[in-house]
């Protein structure tokens, strides 16, 4: 399980390695176009099932850690798919991988999404 660190806040957010790898494909780009834009997702049950949004811009320092040492297999579809909604109005909405050829298996089961403040 791999953590997005947001900004100064001591936040912590949760993903497996694969979510996160793709997480930091599609921000990357938003952020190399100096893009401000909201990353919403769902949270885990353990932390209220509820959603969570923040803010991410240039100028907040991001750091993605990962528990695992290999890099996955990048699907381009969900790439794609995340990409669109990073460039709607409402912002990145993480979402389920789509099945295929280089997606991870079934859906629903490649996050934790648990904010743990710091």
């Amino acid at each position: 399980m791999g953590a997005l660190l947001y900004g100064g806040s001591d936040i912590e957010v949760k993903f497996e390695d694969r979510v996160l790898a793709h997480l930091q494909v599609v921000i990357g780009a938003k952020l190399r176009r100096r893009e401000g834009f909201f990353f919403t997702w769902r949270d885990d049950i353990s932390v209220g099932d509820g959603r969570s949004a923040v803010w991410i811009d240039p100028s907040i320092p991001l750091y993605f850690r990962y528990s695992g040492s290999k890099s996955p297999v990048i699907n381009r579809e969900w790439i794609e798919l995340l990409t669109m909604s990073a460039n709607s109005t409402q912002g990145l909405h993480l979402m389920d991988e789509p099945p295929g050829p280089n997606s991870a298996g079934a859906p629903g089961k490649s996050r934790d999404n648990s904010v743990k403040p710091g």
